[in-house]
């Protein structure tokens, strides 16, 4: 068989590439578009996905994924449909050589995919967990997206905050931390609310899950106490003969509110 100059410098190209990808090697400290890499360890991956309680129903987006160890986890460990976002087109060939020599890589349930993109020109909507590992700007940046997604998205950082949107568990391990959110449902606002022929007015106010407010339901009107959402579950202590009315009414608020991450 006879091959022409350009057949063979197109196959010579072929191998000089193909083994120049192969032999990626990402360095811990390198500067991305607005980070530096630092690999996530493995215990703490394990420890992020636990917390979110990942399975194989989730859709897991990790943003900034790096050599893509997270997606890896929440698809090869928990079973979860994982994609990760990551704007270095080489560390995204190399964390999907990542996820094929795991063989998980593909779309799908116990499947990863990294994506080279920008994350914040990425649709997140479809998540129902989101995994980060980025400086707290990024993490601000980032806020007003997060909390536009359905209630409860479960939300993992390692080691950085939301600044005023308080965590709703906080995990330590070997010095590391982990910070746990369920998107609220937004429900701030007067409502006019009615069932089983009894009304009810509820005012309430909001600051991401924590909750004010007051209720009546004629002729007696009361203040809510510590009332907290955890994605669309609440807990209110009120007085007593309020609890069972409270409960009622605030099921009408959030059903109306309600998105298919709640996990009752």
């Amino acid at each position: 068989m006879t091959l022409s100059i350009r057949s063979v410098a197109f196959i010579l190209l072929t191998l000089v590439v193909g083994t120049a990808a192969a032999q990626y090697q990402p360095q811990v400290g390198q500067a991305g578009k607005d980070v530096i890499w630092v690999p996530t360890p493995d215990e703490v991956v394990d420890r992020m996905l636990t917390m979110a309680q990942v399975t194989p129903q989730d859709f897991v987006m990790d943003l900034g994924a790096g050599d893509g160890k997270i997606a890896i986890a929440a698809a090869k460990k928990f079973g979860a449909r994982a994609v990760g976002i990551e704007y270095n087109p080489e560390m995204a060939k190399h964390a999907n050589a990542n996820a094929a020599a795991a063989g998980v890589a593909g779309n799908g349930p116990g499947k990863a995919v990294i994506r080279q993109a920008d994350i914040f020109q990425t649709d997140i909507k479809e998540a129902t967990v989101i995994t980060l590992y980025l400086l707290p700007a990024l993490n601000m940046k980032l806020r007003p997206t997060i909390l536009s997604m359905r209630p409860g998205t479960r939300v993992v950082s390692h080691s950085f905050t939301m600044e005023d949107w308080e965590a709703d568990e906080i995990s330590t391990l070997d010095g590391r931390r982990a910070y746990f959110w369920v998107v609220p449902a937004q429900v701030m606002g007067s409502w006019n609310l009615e069932a089983n022929n009894q009304k009810m007015d509820l005012t309430l106010e909001q600051t991401f899950q924590k909750i004010n407010g007051s209720v009546g339901i004629a002729p007696i009107h009361a203040g809510l106490r510590d009332t907290r959402l955890r994605g669309g579950i609440y807990r209110h202590p009120v007085v007593p003969e309020f609890a069972c009315g409270v409960s009622r009414y605030l099921d009408q608020v959030i059903s109306s509110r309600r998105g298919s991450n709640i996990a009752d």
